[in-house]
């Protein structure tokens, strides 16, 4: 899907990278939380009965929240999660920038978004049922400092598309 096709874009092709090396240890089921709302304080004006002032407070992000089946054991990812949410905060919590990248059909990002300062805050397995024939899954929530829509340069979508008209000659 080039910028030039017909959108709504698919939510299904997408991937994540992590600044501190996770490995290859990044592909997931599903990313949810990318979201900003703006906190507001309502004022009500004394005499002023048709309307109540919202006054804005300030940014506020749900946590990100990335799903997927359960990694092995060697992974870095859980490593890191391991290492902020079972550590007693012995020392201090290890951050890294988080990057979400939805993708067009030759694999190159269309839209992304950073998340600066993002931890672990919540690792969890989802619950084993022997009447259904799922995989097991685990989820990941993090925090995050805050969220930033990246503008990526279209020369990738650009060079994809000239290459495969060149080879359609």
């Amino acid at each position: 899907m080039s910028e030039n096709s017909v959108y709504p874009l698919p939510a299904f092709h997408f991937k994540l990278e992590f600044t501190q090396d996770p490995g290859e240890d990044t592909a997931f089921q599903e990313v949810s939380g990318i979201a900003s709302e703006m906190d507001i304080q309502e004022v009500v004006e004394g005499g002023e009965n048709r309307f109540v002032h919202r006054l804005p407070k300030g940014v506020k992000h749900p946590l990100l929240s990335l799903r997927r089946g359960i990694a092995d054991q060697d992974s870095k990812l859980v490593d890191w999660c391991q290492s902020v949410l079972e550590g007693d905060l012995r020392s201090r919590v290890k951050t890294q920038e988080v990057l979400v990248y939805l993708l067009d059909e030759n694999h190159n990002p269309i839209r992304g978004w950073s998340f600066v300062n993002a931890y672990p805050v919540k690792w969890e397995i989802d619950s084993f049922n022997s009447t259904k024939n799922e995989v097991a899954i685990e989820k990941i929530e993090l925090a995050y400092q805050s969220a930033v829509r990246i503008n990526l340069p279209r020369f990738p979508t650009l060079i994809s598309a000239l290459a495969s008209r060149l080879e359609l000659m």
